[in-house]
């Protein structure tokens, strides 16, 4: 139905940067919200960065002023990290707020996700 396929992940020293891409397919009718999200171990996932249709973003704390999220196009989503910090070490998630031709009730949708490790 419903597909996001993240890209983009991979390992990079401290100080570095990268690029997640994210792309939605599948027979959707509507995308609200798209964002990111992530989870280290041992620790929840917990919200990195969202943008809504209109273009309105949300930020961590912790990534504000390094991480920067961007509608690519309507099903396309990035988000570039810069200044990366051991801490910033997870999988990364993709998120979708949308409608299906299936469902017409908004749902969330995850990708599979995408290992981000930081170290030296």
């Amino acid at each position: 139905q419903v597909q996001l396929v993240e890209s983009g992940g991979g390992l990079v020293q401290p100080g570095g940067s990268l690029r997640l891409s994210c792309a939605a397919s599948g027979s959707i009718l509507s995308i609200y919200a798209m964002g990111w999200y992530r989870q280290a171990p041992g620790k929840q996932r917990e919200l990195v960065a969202t943008i809504t249709g209109g273009g309105t973003t949300t930020y961590a704390d912790s990534v504000k002023g390094r991480f920067t999220i961007n509608r690519d196009n309507a099903k396309t989503v990035s988000l570039q990290m810069n200044s990366l910090k051991p801490e910033d070490t997870a999988v990364y998630y993709c998120n979708a707020d949308l409608r299906t031709s299936i469902n017409p009730r908004r749902g969330d949708y995850w990708g599979q996700g995408t290992q981000v490790t930081v170290s030296s």
